[in-house]
């Protein structure tokens, strides 16, 4: 049992920053015994640490002989006050009991820090009550753990006009700083000051030490974990680099196996409301329960090689000593002898495909040919016309001691014959890479519940970045994870998440929250994350813009189909929307992803028809002809683009190829359900997937754009093509050339547009969402748009006009005269951009909508408004 650390009384700490042999500490303030747990709790700032390693290697370097067990329970944008997780994870309490916690150090203030003074109160209320929960609990089973607090870190400046400059925040965090020590006096524990420190540090550093002005990159990470070292135990011995990066490796091995136990994936099948659901007598509880303590075991196991690390021994860790995993019977049997079922070869499932008239079907790649490519989850075409697929192999949940081995993949067709030549692993290690989308010169990838963003610095093909952006992406079920990844005309980039999930994520402008279902809409330029859709979707899957900025998102468990635009308008979490009406009466489901067809290589009939997949009864492409109805739209079901009658058939992604074709991505399992089948059924398939292509014979194919390397000029005028995919694949390449460039490009080009063409209103709307796409305002040009004879293009720079209300002049005199707009699409888009504003004004300018002629779509958007604003009259 281990000894308990005495509290020698309070300490303020506000350390300096300076090389770490510099940073003078008053006194030793922390005492720590033999065979003492830490465990952390608090928010994002803690749980990146865990992923660098440096505070535990620094305070294992410093205490070899005393065998310190640390574990983290830090979770993204945690506050005092919420702290959401999904059913079944168990409380803060549950968690500390489960380490046996003799010591915790607890990181709070940063989130809290928003509610500014007039919430410092309730703040140091709250501090308050649980550090005497704390005192008053025995976690080890024999008396109460030694509390440290410390204060939230400084913003970084990174004089970025994307990003704030960290002045508002500083001022807000400064004072939680104090209360922080206040209430630290008052309850007699150790208190860090973390705000003085990396304020300093910042302003000393060579390079910027944070990704985004909060969230440390692993050199802040360093820099910070000496000084806590520093504050904590007195001066630092002297170190050496290569024995401190030797404890790190055990320090990350210990921490990848604990992190995916304490955040496991599939929470909801693991310990929530499916985890009793009974297969052949066998729950998934029963099992999951078994797999984490195998994960809790490997986590222990590796305890001692760090102990040995920090004493300059070697050490193996024997995984053979941790509990047997558990194995299942199929409830879904095949017809080979033992149970399995059988699979067409990738050339050979086309037999059973059905096209539309005139259209045909290849195989672009397989299984047979590439081994790698199993359970293709998404896929996508880049900037040089490569297809990107994600390949799931550890689909629905990684197995402790198997690989953890998900891929980017990229297949290559060199000759250009429709079919792949080469595949080549982009980036393998991932975990459950449920949706990805390009930008910036690299892939933003889901892994919950982090986003990263991969990037091949050197061209080889092979990801040399990795890095997180995001946090707190919920995967209480992996089917209703972070899924069908897309960029609006003005670089926004969305996903959705279904039921089950508590996702929080901490940004610069403050913790966002939802619950069960929402789409996601994240500015990878300046960091704001907002619930675009805040809605209860069951499993949203499928997201995609027409030409003119029009979205439509479809509940995949239903396939029920949505005009984004009717409930995107703001409402206060954790409030959700009422459902709006229908684009469309489905009459099959579930819907995994969907497309528009935008291509000449296929006939005018199909132009601008709305693609949707189905998995289960119907498995194909259904197609649907978009219509204008009143202020929204309606859909017409025509032919399929195809349909299978191999049962083993899902079609789970499509997109519009450079060439023209389309792409559809064959998940090709017999299982797909979690709920039908237990989550370790054998029978879910491990060794296929397919990518196919659907072309028009009878019509050419289309030149492929030169995108990639292409000037910015070039790429302009790219974004006149007919072709909805080589003006949003040619918006992507902008996105990572230098701002000043492509402004002062875009404005030239605009300039030089021909008045007279019929395109004109569109393309200068592209130019409009250029200008977003790179976050800089033209409010001129934004007018002259809200005020073109085109209603498409006012609808469209309403929707600008929303996301640039804090940034021009008078955006509610603008939204009052688009409220009263001649266009009904053009008022619903002024009436859902009321929603966003916190004045009675708002509403009056909403209900200026009402003086013209009205219909479902109106009257439903404009309840939805006046029921957000009713709190500001």
């Amino acid at each position: 049992m281990a000894r308990l650390v005495i509290v020698l009384g309070v300490c303020f700490l506000s350390l300096c920053v300076a090389p770490p042999s510099l940073i003078a500490a008053d006194s030793v303030q922390l005492s720590l015994s033999k065979g003492d747990r830490i465990a952390i709790i608090g928010n994002t700032l803690p749980e990146r640490m865990q992923h660098d390693g440096w505070m535990e290697t620094r305070l294992q370097s410093r205490f070899p002989d005393l065998e310190l067990s640390v574990r983290s329970l830090a979770y993204s944008a945690d506050a005092l006050d919420e702290q959401l997780r999904v059913e079944g994870f168990g409380s803060q309490d549950e968690w500390l009991s489960r380490v046996k916690a003799d010591v915790v150090f607890a990181f709070f203030g940063f989130n809290e820090s928003f509610a500014g003074e007039k919430g410092l109160d309730d703040f140091k209320g709250r501090l308050s009550g649980l550090v005497k929960k704390l005192g008053e609990s025995k976690y080890n089973g024999e008396s109460a753990p030694k509390v440290v607090l410390f204060s939230p870190i400084a913003c970084e400046n990174l004089h970025d006009p994307n990003l704030p400059d960290g002045v508002a925040s500083n001022a807000r965090i400064a004072i939680y700083t104090e209360a922080m020590k206040d209430v630290a006096a008052e309850s007699d524990v150790v208190f860090v000051d973390l705000y003085a420190p990396t304020l300093a540090a910042y302003e000393s550093a060579q390079s910027p030490l944070t990704i985004n002005g909060i969230h440390l990159k692993s050199e802040g990470n360093r820099v910070l974990a000496e000084a806590i070292d520093v504050a904590l135990f007195g001066d630092a011995p002297e170190s050496d680099a290569a024995a401190l990066e030797k404890i790190r490796q055990a320090v990350l091995d210990k921490n990848f196996y604990w992190f995916h136990r304490y955040q496991t994936t599939d929470g909801f099948n693991v310990h929530g409301g499916r985890s009793n659901l009974n297969y052949n007598g066998v729950t998934n509880r029963v099992v999951m329960d078994r797999e984490m303590e195998v994960l809790e075991s490997m986590a222990a196991l590796r305890d001692p090689k760090i102990w040995a690390a920090a004493r300059g021994v070697d050490y193996e860790v024997d995984d053979t000593q941790t509990p047997e995993l558990m194995t299942v019977e199929t409830n879904l049997r095949g017809k080979n002898p033992d149970g399995s079922h059988e699979f067409l070869g990738g050339v050979e499932a086309i037999s059973p495909m059905k096209t539309a008239d005139g259209m045909q079907i290849n195989l672009f790649a397989s299984e047979e040919k590439f081994p790698e490519l199993v359970n293709p989850v998404q896929m996508a075409f880049d900037t040089k016309g490569r297809l990107f697929v994600c390949a799931w192999e550890t689909y629905p949940h990684w197995r402790p001691k198997d690989a953890m081995n998900d891929k980017l993949l990229i297949l290559k067709d060199n000759n250009n014959d429709g079919q792949a030549d080469e595949c080549v692993t982009f980036a393998d290690g991932l975990h459950n890479p449920t949706g990805f989308e390009f930008w910036g010169g690299g892939v933003i990838v889901a892994m919950a519940p982090d986003l990263l963003f991969l990037q091949d610095t050197d061209g080889d093909d092979k990801v040399d970045v990795r890095k997180r952006i995001l946090h707190g992406l919920s995967s209480g079920d992996t089917h209703h994870t972070a899924n069908s990844f897309v960029l609006d005309p003005g670089g926004a980039l969305y996903f959705g998440e279904g039921v089950f999930h508590r996702t929080q994520i901490e940004t610069p402008y403050g913790p966002v929250r939802n619950r069960d279902g929402c789409i996601w809409r994240f500015e990878p330029r300046t960091w704001k994350v907002d619930r675009f859709v805040s809605y209860g979707f069951a499993n949203p899957h499928g997201h995609v813009y027409d030409d003119w900025g029009q979205g439509f998102i479809h509940d995949g468990t239903g396939a029920d189909p949505y005009h984004d635009a009717l409930f995107s308008g703001v409402i206060d979490y954790p409030k959700k929307h009422r459902r709006p009406p229908f684009l469309y009466n489905k009459r099959t489901r579930p819907c995994p992803a969907t497309e528009i067809l935008s291509s000449r290589h296929f006939p005018e009939a199909n132009q601008g028809n709305l693609l949707v997949e189905n998995v289960i009864g119907f498995q194909g492409i259904l197609q649907y002809n978009l219509l204008d109805k009143g202020a929204s739209f309606t859909g017409q079901e025509i032919e399929p683009i195809m349909q299978s009658d191999d049962r083993s058939f899902r079609p789970v992604d499509l997109e519009m190829a450079p060439d023209g074709s389309l792409y559809f991505t064959d998940w090709q399992n017999p299982i797909i359900g979690h709920m039908q089948h237990h989550i370790r059924d054998p029978n879910r398939d491990k060794t296929h997937g397919r990518v196919y292509r659907v072309t028009y014979p009878s019509r050419p194919l289309l030149q492929p754009a030169k995108i990639d390397g292409a000037s910015i000029v070039e790429l302009l005028e790219l974004l006149k093509s007919p072709e909805y995919r080589t003006r949003y694949r040619a918006k992507i390449e902008l996105s990572e050339r230098p701002t000043s460039d492509v402004v002062a490009a875009t404005e030239k080009w605009i300039a030089g547009l021909d008045t007279s063409a019929d395109n004109y209103e569109h393309d200068r709307l592209e130019g409009l969402w250029v200008y977003q796409h790179h976050n800089v305002v033209n409010e001129e040009l934004l007018k002259q748009v809200l005020r073109s004879p085109e209603p498409r293009a006012r609808a469209a720079a309403t929707r600008v006009l929303c996301y640039w209300r804090d940034r021009v002049g008078d955006p509610l005199g603008l939204l009052e005269v688009q409220a009263t707009d001649d266009h009904p699409r053009v008022r619903l888009e002024a009436v859902r951009a009321c929603s966003f504003f916190t004045t009675s004004r708002a509403a009056e300018v909403a209900l200026a909508s009402a003086d013209k002629p009205t219909d479902e779509y109106l009257d439903f958007v404009l309840e939805e408004t006046l029921n957000q604003l009713e709190q500001f009259q």
